[in-house]
């Protein structure tokens, strides 16, 4: 039984990405589950089919992709991906996608198949700020987010896939612009109850986590 979690490299002129390095000093194993760690890289052109590799090379059980939200003060669980991008700075390739669709013959939106509520009640039961999300916005992320979506969809049917958005480290140089942040254990402890979570089977929890606006 195994777990793929990846994490990005730095983008936008930043030294680290809190989001592998969380994944990093994540345990190699979590409720017998083998944690497999990867980092991707953050652009849009090759994303699925490092993605798609990446899953070849093993029978995983669920497959979770952590990014970055600069400004953002809780760790969030995405519940779903639209298929747009809509880059407000380009990836790290140079590209900058606006109004394209991720694939032209593709559904709408692909909705994470994680208990993504029973995730976020993890996180706060461990005292780790949280709450469920409902856009992953339009950059790198949701692209990912959607890629793994269709993954699932036409590939890997048994699998279970989601994201998470972590905040800034506080511990590391590019939170310049004194954005929230939060202490990485933090992070790592959020990111590890929220796994815990996603592995314990079970139905999602029946309870309104949902935004007015």
């Amino acid at each position: 039984m195994k777990i793929l979690v990846t994490g990005f490299d730095p983008f936008d002129g930043a030294d680290t990405n809190p989001s592998y390095e969380a994944v990093k000093k994540l345990p190699d194993t979590i409720k017998g589950f083998e944690v497999v760690k990867a980092e991707i890289p953050t652009e849009f052109s090759q994303s699925k089919n490092i993605l798609r590799e990446l899953m070849v090379e093993d029978d995983f059980n669920f497959v979770l992709s952590v990014g970055l939200a600069g400004g953002r003060s809780e760790i969030c669980v995405e519940r779903v991906a639209i298929n747009i991008d809509d880059a407000r700075i380009p990836d790290n390739t140079g590209n900058q996608p606006i109004d394209e669709m991720i694939e032209q013959e593709g559904p709408p939106a692909y909705f994470s198949n994680m208990p993504v509520k029973k995730m976020v009640q993890a996180m706060d039961d461990a005292g780790v700020p949280a709450r469920l999300s409902n856009t992953a916005g339009t950059f790198v992320c949701n692209h990912v987010l959607y890629q793994l979506g269709s993954l699932v969809d036409t590939e890997f049917p048994a699998a279970k896939f989601g994201f998470i958005h972590v905040t800034y480290a506080e511990e590391r140089v590019e939170n310049k612009n004194r954005m929230p942040a939060m202490p990485l254990a933090d992070i790592v402890r959020g990111l590890h109850a929220a796994i815990e979570a996603m592995v314990d089977g079970g139905d999602d929890l029946i309870s309104p986590f949902g935004e007015l606006h």
